[in-house]
């Protein structure tokens, strides 16, 4: 009889609130979608950034005719000084076992047009041979990239030496901007969404405060008499953090995968993580309206 109770108060203090239920619900949604794309996008950089910085490497860039170093001479590099090069490179004790690989120029042209098969234009206009030639180099440690870069450059030979990391690093940082913007934004919306929860429980108890005044004449505890307002404001979040879902499916298709399939070197983000994003936004969302009816009540419902 007391849960009938409860529900039947639920039921009434959502119906005499509609109008103000629904914008809460709306507000939740949004919030708990742009926290939850923020969530998205800091998976994808994380997933990036384990997946990468394991195969970064330190490229050893050579000469060709198109080389603009004034060392190169406008001239090809020659098969002794690509020897002498790689020897080097192998005896260093910052270069793993194995981790120095030649690229021909012919290899590099080939990769070039894999990566940038979405933009013909582009393909087209270069040829073979001005991609140069290179060594992609694995480091030990990859914070020693600088050693290595001050003893690689000025050697015969090479054009010039580029630590992928430094890169990968611009491109997080990018990514990390867009992440923290959805944040911000979502903290606007769940201030926003907690100043309607006040709101909403402050009418509904003032709507039902004869109720209320009974409810305390006959005995009843403070927490049955808070439960209805609470769980009014736990569906309600539960509702919004349903709809947040779908708005969640939505980035992770239009712009997660896109910005996958933009930027060659981003990881797939699989579903899995997208599951756990979900149901932390939709726990958040429960706990963030229950919570906020839960301290409104204590301020202004004299129980």
């Amino acid at each position: 009889m007391r849960v009938q109770f409860v529900f039947q108060e639920i039921w009434i203090g959502l119906r005499r609130n509609l109008t103000m239920t629904i914008s809460l619900v709306i507000t939740v949604a949004i919030a708990m979608a742009l926290f939850g794309t923020g969530l998205l996008i800091r998976a994808q950089v994380d997933n990036s950034k384990s997946y990468w910085y394991g195969k970064v490497q330190v490229s050893v860039f050579l000469c060709n005719k198109a080389s603009s170093n004034p060392a190169c001479s406008k001239r090809d590099v020659t098969d002794q000084e690509k020897a002498t090069l790689k020897a080097d490179l192998e005896k260093m004790p910052q270069v793993s076992q194995g981790g120095v690989i030649e690229e021909t120029p012919a290899q590099a042209f080939v990769r070039f047009k894999d990566r940038f098969a979405s933009q013909p234009g582009f393909v087209q206009s270069t040829k073979e041979g001005d991609i140069p030639g290179s060594f992609r180099v694995r480091l030990k440690n990859p914070e020693q990239w600088k050693i290595v870069v001050d003893q690689l450059n000025g050697k015969p030979g090479v054009d010039q030496v580029v630590n992928e990391q430094e890169i990968l690093k611009k491109f997080f940082t990018i990514l990390n901007g867009l992440q923290y913007a959805a944040l911000i934004i979502a903290l606007i919306q769940v201030i926003a969404a907690v100043l309607l929860v006040a709101n909403t429980v402050r009418l509904s108890a003032f709507n039902r405060r004869r109720e209320t005044g009974i409810m305390r004449l006959v005995g009843a505890s403070n927490t049955y008499i808070q439960l209805p307002f609470i769980l009014e404001g736990a569906i309600a979040g539960f509702v919004g953090g349903i709809i947040a879902t779908g708005l969640l499916i939505i980035a992770k298709l239009m712009l997660i995968d896109r910005l996958q399939g933009s930027l060659q070197f981003a990881s797939q983000l699989g579903w899995g993580s997208v599951i756990q994003v979900i149901v932390i936004s939709i726990v958040f969302g429960i706990l963030l309206c229950a919570g906020a009816s839960f301290l409104t009540l204590r301020r202004y419902l004299r129980v």
